[in-house]
């Protein structure tokens, strides 16, 4: 039964990572049995630890639907996970490994090479490599916890940072900004990857308010 849950469980989180599953999508029950030949108690378990994890929510006559923040939701979120992600950089630029600094210009090289081949084209592509970049940086900050809470707390935020990548000229700024967060962490400049990275993650108050009405 455990490993049916974290079938589930792994399914609802790649839907979320790769655009699949959107704010305020229902999360079907009966759609989810049928997909994974399953029946409803691990589908429930895995709702509940998504519920915990504050990525769904239980609305009267809908049932579980994929957290939707509002506006001061977002703004919230979006301050903690500019902090954690920030420490995660910091913390890379002291503990990097070579193992995780090959890894870490494999991953900064692919989006520089996404900007140059295909400028603002394709931004769901993009923002794969993008969500890799990221991956890493908190990976190699040897801090397993700090890593899940790096990956809970952008999942909610997820579908924002993707739809930012619409915008023109969006995409060869993120990848300049991962050239120069991955140059910072090399070199062991905690406190200015940390710095820049909250900055990197950072979206103005216009943007915000372009962002929510998008995905409204």
């Amino acid at each position: 039964m455990a490993g049916q849950t974290e079938t589930v469980l792994n399914a609802i989180l790649e839907g979320i990572d790769r655009g699949n599953l959107n704010p305020g999508d229902i999360i079907e029950e009966g759609a989810l049995m049928a997909a994974h030949a399953v029946s409803r108690t691990p589908v429930r378990e895995a709702l509940i630890q998504l519920e915990t994890a504050g990525l769904i929510r239980r609305l009267p006559r809908k049932g579980a639907v994929l957290f939707k923040p509002t506006l001061e939701e977002f703004l919230s979120i979006l301050e903690v996970n500019m902090r954690l992600e920030g420490q995660a950089a910091g913390l890379a630029a002291r503990r990097l490994s070579p193992g995780n600094a090959a890894d870490l210009e494999d991953a900064t090289a692919a989006c520089e090479a996404h900007a140059r081949d295909l400028g603002d084209a394709e931004p769901d592509a993009y923002y794969q490599l993008n969500m890799r970049f990221h991956e890493v940086v908190a990976i190699s900050s040897g801090n397993p916890f700090l890593l899940d809470l790096v990956k809970t707390n952008g999942r909610k935020l997820l579908a924002y940072y993707r739809a930012a990548y619409r915008y023109p000229g969006t995409i060869a700024h993120s990848a300049q900004e991962h050239r120069t967060l991955a140059t910072l962490i090399a070199q062991r400049q905690a406190d200015e990857a940390e710095a820049l990275m909250i900055r990197h993650l950072g979206f103005d108050h216009a943007t915000v308010m372009d962002l929510l009405a998008a995905l409204a």
